[in-house]
């Protein structure tokens, strides 16, 4: 794992919150029990290690030909080929959900009530004196 990137394992009640949404969809941190992040769902795989593909409709398993993306990667130039993919949709089989955060609440600090300085006003830039000749 690299130093921004974090794991969550979160089972039972907490994760039917993720039943039902879709790639692309945005879930709050509070429903999954992980504090106040705004996460989005970027794609995710099944007990079986077969990934979820976005432009693959529900959350079934499907034989789909695949030229590149999630999924497959070709070796030649224009390889096409069938493989098995799993819907976009996040189904009770599935057991990885990648995510995003979006946006994450600032931790709550006191305001002090201390005197701000007034900036002053820009002074216009002096031009240096010609001498005339």
């Amino acid at each position: 794992m690299s130093k921004t990137s974090k794991a969550a394992t979160i089972e039972g009640a907490k994760a039917q919150a993720l039943v039902g949404k879709s790639i692309g969809d945005e879930v709050d941190g509070k429903l999954l029990g992980i504090g106040n992040m705004r996460l989005k769902i970027t794609g995710g795989t099944d007990k079986d290690g077969i990934p979820m593909r976005f432009d693959i409709q529900g959350g079934a398993k499907k034989r789909a030909i695949l030229s590149g993306g999630v999924g497959f990667k070709p070796n030649d130039r224009g390889e096409r080929r069938r493989k098995l993919v799993r819907g976009r949709v996040v189904g009770e089989d599935t057991l990885q959900v990648n995510s995003v955060v979006m946006a994450e609440a600032a931790p709550a600090t006191p305001k002090t009530s201390a005197p701000e300085k007034k900036a002053e006003p820009a002074k216009p830039a002096q031009r240096p004196l010609e001498a005339k000749g």
